[in-house]
């Protein structure tokens, strides 16, 4: 018993902070998504009506399928660049250092900053990457104004900051491996492509496993690289659902209806990492 209460107040700093800024907001959206408001004065309570309409705004579908192609290419994309930039600084590669430092740099900044930084490279007008173009007899591309274009430099700025991190956490989970393991398995006549297949990969299942979790979920919840490079246009195009969620609780002022997309985002998200927990057979394995 005084083991048990000598913890709880090792937790109780903790349990308190979450509670106060952690669950207690968490149950004032989900009580704020059966309302209609404006977020002045009293809400008119309207139970599921704001789910309803959810399901039939084609808006909501759109920011919606945004964001799963978003993840899919992000995630996927990210991790890859993350794994082989892994296992070129693992190796005797000249200047690691400078490389692990500028892989991490645009982790030291905000994301805001990084989206400055991709608008001065892919502003229309004036952005570096058209006036390569343009010196090279290209046509400019849109980058703003076309649908396409405009996701394009989304998911390059994202994958750019995304990047090194999945490279610190891939470099620590190659860093960990037992060079015992890769000896043994090239006196069995591995090649090094076998070896990282056959040994490499499945050794680093905890630090996949958490990447894929981690960017799952900021690619769900993403919104100041989207806000500050398109605003979500041209058209909706990039439109993902935190920006629509955004627009409806700041812009149109209709706070119950972007609560309510706020919560069906908490719902995919634990969804999404219920499931990753519970078919993963690598999760508690040491890599």
């Amino acid at each position: 018993m005084t083991e048990a209460l000598t913890a709880y107040g090792f937790l109780a700093p903790s349990l308190l902070l979450l509670g106060t800024f952690v669950f207690v907001p968490l149950a004032g959206a989900a009580a704020l998504s059966l309302q209609r408001t404006n977020g002045f004065g009293d809400g008119v309570w309207v139970g599921f009506d704001n789910y309803v309409r959810l399901f039939g705004d084609p808006v909501f579908w759109r920011a919606t399928l945004n964001t799963v192609l978003f993840t899919l290419v992000v995630t996927p994309g990210s991790m890859a660049l993350g794994l082989g930039a892994a296992v070129l600084l693992n190796s005797v590669l000249p200047a690691r250092g400078l490389f692990r430092s500028v892989l991490v740099l645009p982790m030291a900044v905000s994301g805001v900053a990084t989206a400055l930084v991709g608008v001065l490279v892919f502003d229309e007008n004036s952005g570096f990457a058209n006036s390569v173009l343009r010196a090279l007899g290209l046509p400019a591309v849109s980058w703003q104004s076309g649908g396409t274009a405009a996701f394009v430099t989304v998911v390059l700025v994202t994958l750019w900051w995304r990047t090194g991190f999945n490279m610190l956490i891939y470099l620590a989970g190659l860093q960990g491996i037992n060079r015992e393991l890769l000896e043994a398995a090239t006196l069995d006549g591995a090649g090094p492509w076998q070896r990282f297949r056959h040994v490499v990969v499945p050794m680093l299942g905890p630090s996949s496993f958490f990447l894929v979790v981690m960017n799952v979920v900021y690619s769900f919840q993403v919104f100041d690289i989207v806000f500050v490079l398109t605003g979500g246009g041209p058209r909706n195009a990039t439109t993902v659902l935190v920006t629509y969620a955004y627009d409806n609780g700041f812009v149109v002022r209709d706070q119950g209806y972007a609560a309510t997309i706020g919560v069906f985002l908490l719902v995919v998200s634990l969804a999404f990492t219920w499931l990753r927990w519970r078919s993963s057979r690598t999760r508690d394995l040491v890599g």
